[in-house]
């Protein structure tokens, strides 16, 4: 009779859909892509938001063309391929100025969803779930409210914000992919 080996709680998943080399390979794109933004912040962003608009203008293209083969949900289709086919023209047609508007509505977005969560915190610890559920969500709102005070400062410091992560994240990423390495090489007996 054979016994198989079996992953710790909770990694099954991941085990079996990423191996190792992939996380690896992921950890060290993230990191490049980290000391890129902490070198080269501006122009990285730049590259970053043309491959966006290409990204963009291809899936609209794409959800288009799949109106084709499945017309279930037709209309949001034709909505996605449409705003994805404009977003993509506009970015690749005005770079330049994409590079800024592109981040300042990210953090737009960032702060008013700060700001929401915060007031569902607030909520969430009125009803019970504990002060510090509280204190986060005053500091959502706080971080929130910054940020929509200042987007075009916030978005400048993106760049910044995204290297550190990056290399955060990369080397991470790196360090689990060894663990994940010896873990997938577990022999069975």
């Amino acid at each position: 009779m054979t016994e198989t080996a079996m992953p710790p709680a909770g990694m099954a998943g991941a085990i079996h859909f990423f191996p190792w080399w992939a996380v690896l390979i992921q950890g060290l794109v993230a990191l490049i892509i980290g000391i890129l933004f902490l070198y080269y912040p501006y122009s990285t962003l730049f590259v970053l938001v043309v491959f966006l608009g290409a990204y963009w203008f291809i899936n609209g293209i794409f959800s288009l063309i799949s109106l084709g083969m499945d017309k279930t949900h037709m209309g949001w289709k034709i909505l996605i391929g449409l705003m994805g086919i404009i977003a993509g023209i506009l970015i690749l047609a005005y770079p330049y100025y994409s590079t800024i508007i592109v981040p300042a509505i990210f953090v737009i977005m960032i702060g008013i969803w700060g700001i929401i969560m915060g007031f569902l915190g607030l909520g969430a610890a009125f009803k019970g779930a504990g002060w510090g559920v509280g204190i986060l969500g005053i500091l959502g709102i706080i971080f929130g409210f910054v940020i929509l005070v200042n987007p075009l400062i916030t978005a400048l410091l993106l760049p910044y914000i995204l290297g550190v992560l990056g290399i955060v994240g990369g080397l991470a990423a790196i360090a689990y992919s060894f663990k994940l390495k010896g873990e997938q090489a577990v022999p069975v007996a």
